[in-house]
């Protein structure tokens, strides 16, 4: 083993990654509803099922990338994230050897692949970070899963399994939120934070611990805002249901109908995602940008993804480093405050 210092350190970034082309959306359609956290069937029904999904909504997704350039931007996004946390941990680390790596769950560089190119880094140090601030199956849980099921080179690893209320993460949306009403003069507005919806019964029958974390992470928010002297009109609504279950609610197009119904404005932030992608270069600024008009909601704003804002990537390389102290899995920053089943840090303490 080495000593405390010229160590090799990996810092494994999760997402769930988004097609490089046209070509790649019905493939990556596949990988997505093939994983049993999207659908939970046996394989041997799940997977004709995907490739029925898959093929059904290859057209739709297709027009949808194109409106983004062909394919997806977060993959670009998040090698930007990582360099920055790269650099960022440097002079922290001096005498240490630090590597960014990035794995995607359903799109190259998918987590085999990166879990051979840290394997052929040979780390004495592992840090799982997933860019996911709220801990949910869907992706947390997916993501980390994987990489355990594949990663089979040396180094210890340890797992930051979510950073709700994370204090650069938080100041990084509050100031964006800030600018945004700044530029809005005295317009009536109401801030919608917008977050990825689940399945109600993910919440009910796998004790997801998704929707409460989401909440703290808005009323966090909001508390910064009213440090920065701002009492926002606000309200938590969920977008990019598909599928015949109950999600969370109430939908972002709900809220955008009560907005209109209130006569005020929308200020629309990315309350779960760190990067732009599809769901809010297409969804949140072009489909729900219409419907706003449609419905007469005027301004309509949105607030950028945190991106490689500089109290964002602080926030990272504080998680960083605060789980090379520690082992096992833990959260940065608050974490769950009620009892979840599917809480990987209740889990590892009922089994201690």
């Amino acid at each position: 083993m080495r000593s405390i210092t010229g160590r090799r350190i990996a810092v494994v970034l999760f997402n769930l990654g988004g097609p490089d082309d046209q070509a790649s959306v019905k493939p990556f359609l596949f990988n997505l509803f093939n994983d049993p956290a999207i659908i939970g069937l046996p394989a041997i029904l799940r997977r004709p099922l995907a490739r029925r999904i898959s093929s059904r909504r290859e057209k739709t997704a297709q027009a949808n990338y194109a409106l983004m350039g062909g394919g997806s931007p977060l993959l670009p996004e998040t090698r930007k994230q990582a360099a920055a946390l790269a650099a960022a941990l440097a002079p922290r680390l001096p005498d240490d050897e630090v590597r960014a790596f990035v794995a995607m769950r359903y799109w190259s560089p998918l987590t085999e692949q990166t879990a051979a190119e840290v394997a052929a880094f040979g780390p004495d140090e592992i840090v799982l970070l997933p860019l996911y601030p709220q801990f949910s199956t869907t992706t947390t849980e997916s993501s980390l899963q994987r990489w355990s099921a594949v990663y089979a080179g040396p180094g210890e690893s340890r797992t930051v399994c979510c950073w709700p209320e994370a204090y650069g993460w938080i100041e990084a949306q509050a100031e964006a939120i800030r600018e945004k009403l700044e530029k809005a003069g005295n317009q009536p507005l109401r801030v919608l934070f917008s977050a990825h919806g689940i399945p109600e019964r993910l919440i009910r029958r796998k004790g997801d611990p998704y929707q409460e974390q989401v909440e703290s992470t808005v009323a966090a928010v909001v508390a910064k805002l009213a440090d920065m002297g701002r009492t926002v009109d606000h309200a938590l609504c969920y977008q990019s249901r598909v599928g015949p279950l109950k999600w969370l609610g109430p939908s972002t197009p709900e809220a955008l109908e009560q907005a209109a119904a209130d006569g005020v404005g929308a200020v629309v932030v990315p309350i779960a995602f760190v990067s732009e992608h599809v769901e809010t270069l297409v969804e949140l600024d072009i489909e729900y940008g219409e419907l706003a008009n449609t419905l007469g909601v005027t301004p309509y704003l949105r607030v950028p993804a945190v991106g490689t804002s500089a109290p964002f990537i602080a926030t990272l390389a504080e998680a960083a480093l605060h789980a090379l102290s520690r082992t096992g899995v833990a959260p940065y920053g608050p974490g769950c405050r009620g009892d979840w089943k599917a809480c990987p840090c209740q889990a590892e303490n009922r089994a201690a």
